[in-house]
């Protein structure tokens, strides 16, 4: 087992508290309690309650990039038969990072503009490249007529808001797995633009 680092514990323990009482509903002292150490022994190890918050939310940004890199590399070896597992894969990959630590996860979609105005315009600019990743795959499966004629962004959008919602109720512990999850989410984001070879 692993032992974590104090200033891992205080990102944890922070995790947990924004995850459930939101940033601003949680104080300096409220963190340092729950990692049992005093108030003023919180800041020998983190500048501040806004630090805490930073480094949660750039490694979680990190963490979704990663996971949509590592698709993208895949391309054109296991993602080879098109845009729709190209989608199906980064939609996966969501879910995965959502899913392995939903506390974080939380607090990334949730908590990322309570940040000081240049951290929250740096982080504000990689959501927007991130998403890009969305609407470029589902503009080239518009193009190649792989997809239904839909807009990308808009429809970009309606799936990670589909996606961003699964913190709001997953328990590691609740009805479905993770990877239920993400087969679902799959399908029903490729449902959303598939073309209905019945019509016509």
């Amino acid at each position: 087992m692993v032992e974590l680092t104090r200033r891992q514990e205080i990102e944890s323990a922070a995790s947990s508290l924004f995850h459930e009482r939101g940033y601003a509903g949680t104080s300096v002292r409220d963190i340092a309690r729950a990692v049992e150490i005093q108030g003023a022994s919180l800041y020998a190890h983190v500048a501040s309650k806004q630090d805490v918050l930073w480094a949660i939310v750039r490694t979680t940004a990190g963490r979704f990039e990663v996971a949509a890199d590592a698709v993208e590399a895949a391309v054109p070896g296991a993602i080879a038969d098109g845009q729709g597992a190209l989608l199906s894969a980064l939609v996966r990959a969501h879910v995965g990072v959502v899913t392995e630590d939903i506390e974080r996860a939380s607090v990334f979609v949730h908590e990322w503009r309570a940040l000081e105005d240049e951290r929250r315009q740096e982080i504000a600019l990689r959501r927007d490249a991130y998403e890009a990743r969305f609407r470029a795959v589902v503009a080239n499966g518009v193009r190649t007529r792989a997809f239904v004629c839909v807009d990308p962004p808009t429809t970009a959008a309606y799936i990670l808001t589909a996606l961003n919602g699964i913190v709001a109720w997953y328990r590691p512990d609740g009805r479905l797995s993770a990877r239920s999850i993400a087969d679902a989410y799959a399908d029903l984001s490729l449902r959303a633009v598939s073309i209905d070879e019945g019509a016509g």
